[in-house]
């Protein structure tokens, strides 16, 4: 039974490491489009994205690669699921704008 618990946690673990990597990624993007100096902004949440990523990952390991594998299909649903949540959240957006805006 401890084994299907340490699969679950890794796979929660790699859908949180996908929201925080995917979703710090859409809201550089953004940022970035109004900043001052977008490349230190980017450059800055490319290394921290990938830092946690990467730790998060090499922790996930330390329970064999079961657990990884586990972790990266948690971080590849994550992928999916914030993706769609921005597609949407843009139509709604693109709804509500004046015609001719875009």
């Amino acid at each position: 039974m401890s084994e299907i618990i340490r699969l679950v946690l890794a796979l929660l673990a790699g859908a949180l490491l996908g929201a925080f990597f995917f979703g710090g990624l859409w809201w550089t993007i953004n940022r970035s489009l109004v900043s001052a100096q977008p490349a230190v902004l980017i450059l800055g949440s490319f290394m921290l994205r990938t830092l946690v990523t990467v730790a998060g990952f090499y922790v996930a390991l330390q329970g064999g690669w079961q657990s990884l594998v586990a972790c990266m299909v948690g971080f590849l649903v994550a992928r999916i699921v914030v993706t769609r949540f921005i597609a949407v959240r843009s139509q709604n957006t693109a709804k509500r704008l004046p015609r001719g805006a875009l």
